[in-house]
């Protein structure tokens, strides 16, 4: 058997080379410094002063604030999931019917993922505001959507629900495309109403669908930062301060960047078991 020339058994890597560089400078090395970070004491500007071992661990563990963050986190993930899956299926049924502009009414729907977390949050500030905002003018009201403990992470919530609908909308609109419509025709024969026919019909035949994007919206939902930093820096009194803003905070206002790093790797390791449940129990969902 003739032997392959060496550049031959080499140029597939050759390939790769320029990928793997870009991966290992932006991904994979700073994941492996976030490790070593994570098990140590740092000076103020993140250099390595001493090692502590799970101190780190045990101390974020402990802090009233990391466990806060934590609350509100969930809280945060299990309203924003559900209100954004619920409103894009709404949407989605409503624009499979046929509508006059329908195509119209999709575009519209599908709108807000084409606006960045900055810009929407800079455009709900002024929405929210106590004294100059659309909502309070409208209700006669004069409540600090922004400022109240009470009303700030539903305000925070809202953004982030009106951002993720078109991405729902999309896949469910989707999704329904590939439902038989003979399904729906023998379910009319056989009496069903509206209602009837998308619980026993529409919604076994998109679970997968639904699956997936329970998932996903709850690992964006866990990752949400950016509405968080632009509308209420975390509080009031904490109320919003979700994870990832925590992990901000310990860093680059507290310089513990050790806290920090252990606090990512906890972060990590959720986002890691949603992910592995996805593809545990993806095969398990209804078809």
């Amino acid at each position: 058997m003739k032997k392959k020339p060496f550049f031959r058994v080499i140029e597939p890597y050759l390939y790769l080379l320029p990928a793997m560089f870009f991966f290992s400078a932006f991904l994979f090395w700073p994941f492996l410094k976030t490790i070593w970070l994570s098990f140590a004491m740092t000076t103020p500007l993140g250099a390595v002063s001493s090692l502590v071992g799970l101190g780190n661990y045990l101390s974020i563990f402990t802090s009233q604030a990391f466990q806060n963050s934590l609350l509100v986190s969930f809280q945060y993930a299990v309203m924003t999931v559900f209100c954004s899956i619920v409103i894009g299926f709404i949407l989605a049924i409503i624009s499979n019917e046929e509508i006059k502009g329908k195509n119209l009414f999709r575009t519209i729907y599908a709108l807000p993922m084409a606006i960045s977390a900055a810009a929407a949050s800079v455009v709900f500030m002024f929405i929210f505001h106590s004294s100059l905002g659309i909502i309070n003018k409208v209700l006669g009201t004069h409540i600090g959507w922004l400022t109240d403990p009470r009303y700030a992470l539903g305000a925070v919530t809202l953004v982030t629900v009106w951002m993720n609908i078109g991405l729902n909308f999309i896949f469910l609109t989707a999704a329904l495309q590939s439902v038989p419509m003979d399904l729906y025709e023998c379910a009319a024969i056989e009496g069903a109403g509206f209602y009837a026919k998308h619980r026993h019909i529409t919604i076994p035949c998109i679970s997968p669908t639904l699956f997936f994007l329970l998932i996903i919206n709850v690992i964006n939902a866990l990752q949400a930062y950016a509405q968080v930093k632009m509308m209420t820096q975390g509080g009031p009194s904490g109320s919003t301060n979700v994870i990832v803003y925590q992990i901000y905070q310990e860093a680059f206002i507290n310089s513990r960047f050790g806290m920090a790093c252990a606090e990512s790797i906890v972060l990590f390791i959720i986002l890691m078991v949603l992910t592995l449940l996805q593809f545990k129990l993806e095969k398990k969902v209804t078809y």
